[in-house]
């Protein structure tokens, strides 16, 4: 998915709402939810601004759960969700810039904000870009990590638009990007970066990859 065929999407017709086809009146039916929704507000208003944490945790969590197994591709996995998430976001920045959308509380009236933010643009969403990268990483990792993920992903992505600072465009578009660039990747690094893994595992920082490897060790150093 490039830069351009991401801009065309967030591109708005002569008149029209910003955020495309889902622009307005997919943006203006989640506010009203949100509206009518008043006892959801603290839980979502928290998710959508503090959710990132839990996809760090879920990282760090297939990372352990991997090498208690000694499984060197779902370490590996784990290492790309991270990298490939970093990847990702430096990817999108480049898109935020070119399609330079307003968010829908600098364009739109009547809407329900229920977080503070920076009037820059909205297309597409970080938080999304993020999620859907990790979730398509730890999918490698576990197949039930990876399905967890993935509905953490369209929660926060959903939590983005109905705190009011995204389109339903800005974190579909984020979500696929996210997912697109970490699946492409992993076909590139993994070859190379379990290699890597496979030569650390015969070394002195074995024990940083394989938790059977660290184990085999403390008792050869006990005899």
């Amino acid at each position: 998915m490039s830069v351009a065929a991401l801009t065309a999407l967030s591109s708005t017709p002569s008149g029209g709402a910003p955020g495309g086809p889902l622009g307005k009146s997919g943006f203006r039916d989640v506010n009203d939810f949100a509206k009518d929704t008043s006892w959801l507000h603290g839980v979502m208003s928290d998710y959508a601004t503090y959710g990132v944490v839990l996809f760090g945790v879920l990282v760090v969590v297939g990372f352990l759960w991997a090498r208690s197994r000694s499984d060197l591709s779902g370490v590996a996995a784990a290492l790309w969700a991270a990298g490939g998430m970093g990847i990702a976001l430096a990817l999108n920045q480049l898109i935020v810039h070119a399609a330079d959308e307003p968010r829908p509380f600098a364009s739109m009236s009547n809407v329900l904000l229920l977080v503070h933010h920076a009037n820059d643009p909205g297309f597409t969403s970080d938080h999304s870009v993020m999620a859907g990268a990790v979730a398509a990483g730890l999918f490698f990792v576990r197949k039930v990590l990876g399905w967890v993920t993935a509905a953490a992903a369209v929660l926060i992505a959903f939590a983005r638009v109905y705190v009011g600072v995204h389109y339903p465009q800005d974190v579909l578009a984020g979500l696929a990007l996210g997912a697109v660039v970490v699946l492409a990747g992993w076909l590139l690094v993994r070859p190379g970066l379990t290699r890597l893994l496979h030569a650390l595992e015969r070394g002195p920082l074995r024990w940083a990859v394989s938790g059977h490897q660290r184990l085999s060790w403390v008792q050869s150093r006990a005899r």
